[in-house]
């Protein structure tokens, strides 16, 4: 998974340097194998279940402003997210950039087809509840249903700046860069990374 992030971030005509950020040394090697650099190691409270990314993100930063290396954008890509086609990198980026006088950060985002809130249950005093409520006036069949979407990750970009002023990619200005439905897996476990090894053989075989 780490290895065709790194491909994909080498092949962008944008990303200028390509950085993976680890506390273990078998990632590393991997990493290292494929084309990217580990010129640090993530110090072990950063590697925590209870880490965050943006942590991560600021002691890489950080790493780098100590040795007078400073940058104007920052772009996240999460290996549990690998379904990225061919240009979406460049393509985020260039809508990011293109627009920094009205957006300061860009988040992938797909629309939810099955799962929807407006039709997620909630279990209330031992029974079956609408997660969210809605007026008898506003009852919807599925197709007719607000549309929601849920932030994959494919590609989270930001201004340096802004990400270290919010310490988070959800800002004030936060564009959206909408992905395909086949795009619309991350791996949690093991049955997420069955359907996008099946997702990624078919992908593939289509080149």
């Amino acid at each position: 998974m780490i290895a065709w992030s790194i491909e994909q971030a080498l092949a962008s005509r944008y990303i200028d340097r390509v950085v993976v950020s680890t506390e273990s040394k078998e990632i590393a090697a991997a990493a290292k194998k494929y084309g990217a650099p580990v010129p640090f190691m993530r110090p072990d409270e950063l590697a925590t279940d209870k880490a965050s990314s943006i942590g991560v993100i600021l002691h890489a930063l950080g790493y780098f402003s100590a040795r007078g290396e400073e940058y104007d954008y920052l772009v996240l890509l999460e290996p549990t997210s690998p379904l990225r086609a061919a240009g979406d990198l460049d393509s985020a980026i260039k809508k990011l950039v293109d627009n920094s006088s009205r957006a300061d950060s860009l988040v992938s985002v797909g629309e939810i087809r099955l799962e929807s809130p407006f039709i997620a249950k909630t279990i209330t005093g031992g029974y079956v509840a609408p997660l969210i409520k809605m007026k008898k006036r506003n009852v919807y069949r599925r197709q007719q249903l607000p549309k929601a979407y849920f932030p994959y990750g494919v590609i989270y970009a930001s201004k340096v700046k802004t990400l270290e002023d919010k310490l988070t990619f959800y800002q004030k200005r936060t564009m959206p860069y909408f992905i395909e439905r086949w795009q619309n897996y991350e791996i949690d476990d093991i049955y997420d990374f069955y359907c996008i090894e099946a997702v990624l053989k078919e992908r593939l075989r289509g080149r």
